[in-house]
């Protein structure tokens, strides 16, 4: 047994996915090695927090749910030519830096990518498994320029039914409609899927703060909090997308994306040898 295996954690499978199985006396959790996304969160006595696609492909693909890691850009944002969409972290092979067990039983794993020393920035994921699911997202600017960079972590969260769900936390942000040609809108109350054309790609520049995702179907409400994440974005591709996804299909019910970012014109500038960092922080109700 490694040193990282007698801190709570060891290799498995999850979804039929090599990952670290994370274990606390408060919930257990899964990290996927391939993109480094936690692909379960589960609070002891609860179900799964997360959704993934019972339809997910296998790597190179990324994997269509629990928490991709979108960095060092969102999308496609200021770049050019031929680019993976949500950057390079995502399909990355990553590895256990170290792990250790916090106050209150709370199991930490530290992790990074391999395969990306090309690049001026360094990337390190921290995740705090317990009565709360916390991931660090923490980037090192290695040149003597500044780096300009945009992240996001990609929450899928399993509901009961998109149509039945609301979030909370919204209402009077401005938001760019990606579903409408980037037009500029304002929500009005909390989020729900439209009743005309049930889909959301929704990015709210300068949200920074607490989401509620409310689920009477499973009785339950999903808080994400950020911090230093002055992005929201809320996303559900709708049936009519999702039948053009060979990864989602008829299962686009079953989720819904509440993600915390710097992203559209929130971007991040890393000076010159300094170090940022955007967390999240996912707890039941």
């Amino acid at each position: 047994m490694t040193a990282s295996e007698s801190q709570g954690v060891e290799r498995g499978t999850a979804y039929g996915f090599d990952a670290w199985l994370v274990t606390s006396p408060h919930a257990t959790a899964a990290i996927s090695i391939f993109g480094g996304q936690v692909l379960s969160y589960r609070p002891t006595g609860a179900d799964d927090v997360l959704w993934v696609s019972p339809l997910a492909a296998t790597p190179p693909t990324p994997i269509r749910g629990g928490i991709p890691v979108c960095w060092p850009y969102f999308g496609k944002e200021n770049q050019t030519g031929d680019v993976p969409s949500h950057g390079y972290a995502r399909t990355a092979t990553w590895q256990v830096v170290d792990s250790e067990v916090l106050a209150d039983d709370v199991t930490q794993v530290r992790l990074a990518p391999l395969g990306l020393e090309r690049l001026t920035l360094r990337l390190e994921l921290t995740v705090r498994v317990g009565a709360t699911l916390e991931i660090g997202v923490r980037t090192t600017n290695l040149s003597d320029e500044p780096a300009v960079l945009t992240e996001a972590l990609h929450n899928y969260l399993r509901v009961s039914d998109a149509t039945d769900v609301h979030v909370e936390g919204l209402s009077g942000k401005s938001y760019e409609d990606k579903f409408d040609d980037l037009q500029v809108k304002t929500q009005d109350g909390d989020w729900r899927l439209p009743d005309d054309v049930p889909r959301s790609d929704r990015l709210y520049p300068d949200a920074g703060g607490t989401y509620r995702l409310v689920d009477p179907g499973r009785g339950r409400t999903i808080r994400v909090t950020g911090d230093r994440a002055r992005t929201a974005v809320v996303w559900n591709p709708g049936a009519d997308v999702a039948s053009g996804m060979a990864d989602v299909g008829p299962h686009w019910r079953e989720f819904v994306c509440v993600e915390t970012a710097n992203a559209g014109p929130d971007l991040i500038t890393v000076a010159a040898g300094a170090t940022v960092e955007m967390w999240q922080t996912i707890a039941l109700e």
